[in-house]
């Protein structure tokens, strides 16, 4: 009965939540309106079919809906403040030269930064930014997700085909589709999480940098690690050095991420922007690309540490999923792995896969190979602490260590116990005599004991 009334309460939350926005969306319909300008624009381009040929021979579509274009969040703004460009006088009678569709987006975007300047800053720290720096041609600009003529306020709870990063993530959004988020949002019509929600919209990282989706994923369970602490022992380095998705995504393919960690700062090791030091260590190290074997990780870890004292680069393990896309196949939490020997056992698949990574210079992972054997070497033994378990490490000097201290530490005490009971009578005697010696040193005029010696001698 609780969790029928805890459903049917999200239900209502969620339409009291659409009423509202669509309430507020009305209001501000009707505190704006067209401009006698921009009503004139609209008379010529709310035409059907209305486009232009670029020079790349792409189509470019003039045609501005005005029915959409007064429902949408830019109603109060005018053509011209986006449009200065334009000459009222001589537009549409004197051709404009486009190249292409991508250098019209570009020439617009300024536009975007005059009202949206916070919107910009974040933008302009994210991936998508550092891509069009590298000169990317189809990493998104402001108008690739937001349509300026037709965009509607993001509290509206749209269907989930009509969200932008599905153009360009098309095999992770269907995945996203299918997995129990998308389901929750589609089926429910709940604002479950999408993109925005753990990538952020504007200020998006790099999902292998940092704790960033981890983060994410704790801000909706908060309550996550209390409910593993319930059956999951040692908690908290499974939830440091495991990723969500290597549990929650059991069909996924799982592999040993050690990244390059700066155990000094605290945080993962970055490539320098135009010393791309990593690709040509590793490239050098393993010519033949077999995998960098444990003499080659060891160097490059050397090479690390020589470039200043204040740091100390090691490996910091993570079990993650192989893909984007596996990341996104996030079954119900009923069919998680809760079986330790998936990893905990000899030969476990998720330790076949070896990877290197350090962060790109935006952020992005920068990858290599390595030999799985490298994780039964002391190399690792810094690396692996976060899969530690006794018996299932492949690392047969830690687990001999281990049982050489677990024995030492019941020999020991055992061993000292039956040496003092051996020797109880030795001791006993010692401390007579003892004891004697210092009652003779006390009296020293008192007649001492006769020795059977002494008559010998008379």
């Amino acid at each position: 009965m609780f969790y029928r009334l805890r459903e049917k309460g999200l239900i209502l939350t969620g339409i009291i939540a659409l009423f509202l926005g669509l309430t507020a969306i009305t209001a501000h319909a009707a505190d704006a309106e067209l401009g006698k300008e921009d009503k004139a624009c609209l008379s010529c381009h709310d035409k059907e079919g209305l486009s232009k040929t670029l020079e790349s021979g792409e189509q470019l579509s003039l045609q501005i809906s005005t029915k959409a274009y007064e429902a949408s969040m830019h109603l109060g703004t005018s053509c011209e403040d986006c449009h200065s460009d334009l000459d009222a006088k001589t537009h549409g009678k004197e051709k404009k030269s486009i190249k292409s569709k991508r250098e019209f987006s570009t020439s617009m975007r300024e536009s975007c930064r005059t009202c949206h300047k916070k919107k910009f800053i974040e933008y302009d720290d994210s991936v998508h930014a550092a891509l069009i720096k590298e000169g990317s041609k189809k990493a998104p600009m402001c108008s690739d997700c937001h349509n300026p003529h037709t965009v509607r306020s993001a509290k509206i709870l749209q269907p989930i085909d009509q969200v932008p990063c599905a153009k360009c993530h098309e095999e992770i959004f269907k995945a996203y589709a299918k997995d129990v988020h998308g389901q929750e949002r589609i089926a429910k019509g709940i604002s479950a999480p999408l993109c925005a929600g753990c990538h952020q919209a504007h200020a998006v990282k790099a999902a292998s940098l940092g704790t960033g989706v981890k983060d994410a994923c704790l801000a909706c369970h908060k309550n996550a690690v209390e409910k593993h602490q319930d059956w999951l022992p040692n908690t908290a380095r499974h939830f440091e050095a495991i990723s969500c998705p290597a549990c929650h995504a059991p069909d996924a393919q799982r592999r040993v991420n050690l990244r390059l960690y700066d155990g000094v700062a605290k945080k993962q090791v970055s490539e320098k922007t135009g010393v791309p030091q990593f690709e040509r260590l590793t490239d050098a190290a393993d010519s033949k690309d077999m995998g960098l074997d444990e003499r080659a990780l060891w160097s490059l870890l050397k090479d690390f540490n020589r470039d200043g004292v204040d740091s100390k680069t090691v490996l910091r393990g993570r079990l993650e999923v192989r893909s984007g896309v596996e990341a996104h196949q996030l079954s119900e939490k009923s069919k998680a792995i809760k079986d330790c020997n998936t990893c905990h056992k000899e030969g476990a698949a998720p330790f076949q896969s070896v990877t290197l990574t350090i962060a790109g210079p935006d952020g992005r992972p920068l990858r290599h190979g390595i030999q799985k054997e490298v994780l039964s070497s002391l190399t690792s033994m810094e690396s692996v602490r976060g899969f530690y378990a006794i018996g299932s490490t492949r690392i047969k000097l830690l687990d001999t260590l281990l049982v050489m201290v677990v024995l030492g530490a019941i020999c020991v005490p055992l061993g000292h116990m039956t040496v003092k009971r051996m020797f109880k009578s030795v001791r006993e005697k010692l401390e007579a005599e003892r004891a004697a010696a210092r009652t003779e040193a006390a009296n020293p005029s008192a007649p001492s004991a006769k020795s059977p010696s002494d008559d010998a001698t008379k």
